[in-house]
């Protein structure tokens, strides 16, 4: 059976970002490893470093919660990061067939069709675009415009030059992406398409392959969103993130502007355009 490498490399990354400043250590003399050694993070952690080397190499089986916990402090996670750690550490099951397609219901694309001047979209599991209204679409440009096994935020972010172009700061965006991209093949480990999806994404894109090896951590919960829209032009906005009860693998997103504020006119201007004629049904997807 091929060794679990998950955890290990987690631990390697993260122990890789943390100067021992940062962590309270005092360096002497020159150093051949950026970060932390393994002997210090093992003893901030309070293990011993045969046993945290054989963590790092997957020789150790099921750390315990003590212990992961310890880890995470030493390496200074966030919340969601520390979630992430224990989710790794559980042994991989045995990969599955390939799931079949989520489905959003009928009444919740009823509901993002009802927000006139909110652009809102569901995303899945795998950052795929399930659902969405007019608005969404014409802020961050139609996903019906490609094939379906694009339509998904993350190759969009990093594989579609139109989306590149539309955020302000791109680069925050994307790395908010990645980490949160990293979140979900925490929760699904053995997604054969959400591994094919880091695969392509990991061969076409230099930035994306980089900040995968860096293994960081996000949860998409809420923001600020800064576009560069070609209709409408400036577009700074808020997003949230809700999760639909009763599945919890899809999330609603939706986006408003500050009352009062230029992008709140620009955003009301873009739903005026966008508005379907009289009598015009909305296309069901």
């Amino acid at each position: 059976m091929p060794r679990d490498t998950r955890l290990g490399e987690f631990l390697q990354a993260r122990r890789a970002q943390l100067s021992p400043e940062a962590a309270g250590i005092t360096a002497y003399g020159r150093r051949r490893v950026p970060g932390l050694r393994r002997e210090e993070l093992a003893q901030l952690a309070g293990v011993s470093v045969d046993y945290y080397v054989r963590l790092e190499q997957g020789r150790a089986q099921h750390p315990s919660a003590e212990v992961l916990d310890a880890l995470a402090r030493a390496l200074q996670l966030e919340e969601v990061e520390r979630s992430h750690l224990h989710e790794i550490a559980t042994p991989a099951p045995p990969r599955r067939r390939r799931a079949a397609p989520e489905r959003v219901r009928p009444g919740v694309q009823r509901l993002l069709d009802q927000f006139d001047s909110v652009p809102a979209f569901v995303l899945g599991r795998r950052m795929d675009l399930l659902a969405w209204n007019r608005l969404a679409g014409a802020l961050v440009g139609d996903p019906a415009r490609l094939p379906a096994g694009r339509r998904n935020m993350a190759w969009m972010t990093f594989l579609d030059p139109a989306c590149q172009a539309l955020y302000a700061d791109w680069e925050r965006v994307a790395r908010e992406t990645v980490g949160y991209l990293r979140h979900c093949a925490g929760r699904y480990p053995d997604d054969p398409a959400l591994a094919e999806l880091v695969g392509e994404l990991s061969l076409k894109s230099e930035p994306f392959s980089r900040w995968w090896a860096g293994h960081l951590v996000r949860e998409k919960t809420h923001g600020i969103k800064r576009m560069v829209h070609p209709v409408v032009g400036d577009l700074t906005l808020s997003y949230e993130t809700l999760t639909l009860a009763g599945e919890p693998d899809q999330a609603l997103i939706t986006y408003t502007a500050e009352p009062g504020s230029e992008s709140e006119t620009a955003l009301r201007l873009l739903a005026s355009w966008t508005a379907p004629a009289t009598g015009e049904r909305v296309p069901a997807r």
